[in-house]
């Protein structure tokens, strides 16, 4: 059944559509002009909002603008009289589903109401299709043959359907945000926003603004009021990334906001209530800052109720080549060419590097190979120089010892497998102290 707001400046008409809809199973809600409806919505967005075109202060046209720039998701409904309707299609060409000419019947409202149903789940059934494509255009984690990963994977589906707070760990570009996607997806809240926050680019005063929202005059500039992303996000989930880089006073205000679910907006004494999970990310120790003084150990424990440690693409060499192929595949396909392989030379070379960027810097890697590739395969001369410098440096001691040995007296097949194994054994421990 629909959440709905009734906005009407006559009181009597929003009681008779409450106990109409009320009749048939929906929550309703009556605001008796655009500005209580604001308030109504600022406290809880509704499914769908049934306003009245021409009231006393704020008219259905500025609240269905106001709706629209700051309550995206409620489906506008325009009310009106058999004299307005030119006004009624504008609104609709604004925005607005549809509009009713009053006087209406029990029976169209109930219609219209199942129809704006039907069309909400279509919308949010596209959207998550969409979202699916959108994670599936990202290779990183979702490709793995690695135990580690597969068992990581295998407890965040389990972790999923929990709303416990999860602290996602490891070096950057592993692949943190999809993970934190994945768990969106596969939750009791996937129907949900999905909003994220980079703790690390913006300053202070802007990440504040930013998670908790303002209202206008709060600050210089602040010319509207503006909602938070965990207000946007309510029924949904808010991945805080680089959580490890919010300031004291930030730290402060989200350890509030976890324990008790509500926060102001900067620069209003107004207490809000959302229903949002909080998944948040680092590549930091943030045991190590709890120790420094750099962050608080309550908000840590707050955060860290399940951690979830993404290990870095060295440690899932397995993992290197195929995720190689599909990233290529993809580079060429976005640039419209045909696609063309990895030749052996590169495949080695790739295996070899030890990565330091991760996933990030295989994608910028293969990306460039792409554009620069003029033959059938892709070969060393396409891939960066840093790559290819450091690639190289591994195997050249093999290639220079094997000759060393041929160009001497007779050397046996079993002492050059002897050499080989003793190089690989000693490049294995190179990548894993790199």
């Amino acid at each position: 059944m629909a959440r709905i707001l009734v906005v009407d400046d006559e009181r009597s008409i929003c009681s008779t559509i409450q106990a109409a809809l009320r009749e048939v199973g929906h929550s309703v809600e009556m605001a008796d002009s655009g500005e209580m409806a604001i308030a109504i919505m600022r406290r809880s967005v509704p499914d769908i909002l049934l306003t009245d075109l021409r009231m006393d202060g704020m008219s259905g046209l500025d609240l269905l603008g106001k709706a629209r720039e700051y309550f995206p998701s409620a489906t506008v409904v325009m009310m009106t009289a058999y004299g307005s309707i030119d006004t009624a299609i504008a609104a609709m060409k604004n925005g607005a589903y549809d509009y009713l000419v009053k006087p209406f019947t029990p029976e169209q409202l109930e219609h219209l109401v199942g129809r704006i149903e039907e069309f909400r789940k279509l919308k949010d059934e596209n959207n998550k299709l969409k979202d699916q494509v959108d994670v599936l255009a990202e290779p990183s984690a979702i490709i793995t043959s690695n135990p580690k990963m597969q068992k990581l994977l295998d407890t965040s589906r389990k972790v999923a359907v929990t709303d416990s707070t999860i602290l996602i760990t490891g070096e950057s570009g592993t692949g943190k945000t999809l993970l934190a996607k994945m768990i969106h997806d596969g939750s009791g809240r996937s129907k949900g926003p999905f909003a994220v926050v980079n703790c690390a680019t913006l300053s202070e005063n802007l990440l504040e603004s930013e998670l908790f929202g303002h209202i206008r005059g709060a600050f210089t500039g602040a010319v509207k009021d503006k909602m938070g992303r965990l207000q946007v996000a309510d029924t949904g989930t808010v991945f805080l990334d680089e959580i490890g880089e919010i300031s004291p006073n930030l730290q402060t205000k989200l350890l509030r906001f976890l324990q008790e679910r509500e926060f102001e907006r900067v620069g209003d004494t107004k207490t809000i209530r959302v229903d949002v999970r909080i998944i948040a990310a680092t590549n930091k120790d943030l045991e190590s800052e709890v120790k420094d003084g750099h962050f608080r150990e309550d908000l840590y424990f707050r955060l860290n109720v399940i951690e979830l440690h993404m290990p870095s693409l060295r440690q899932r060499s397995e993992d290197i080549l195929p995720l190689a192929d599909q990233l290529l595949a993809r580079s060429f396909t976005a640039t419209n060419r045909p696609i063309r392989p990895l030749d052996e030379s590169a495949k080695k070379i790739i295996q070899g590097y030890n990565w330091p960027g991760n996933i990030r810097e295989l994608k910028n890697a293969l990306e460039r190979a792409a554009i620069l590739c003029t033959t059938d395969f892709v070969t060393t001369e396409d891939l960066p120089d840093r790559v290819l410098e450091a690639g190289t440096a591994i195997y050249s001691p093999l290639i220079d010892s094997t000759e060393s040995a041929l160009s001497g007296a007779e050397v046996s097949l079993e002492e050059l497998e002897k050499q080989h194994i003793r190089h690989v054994l000693t490049s294995t421990r190179t990548l894993e102290e790199a």
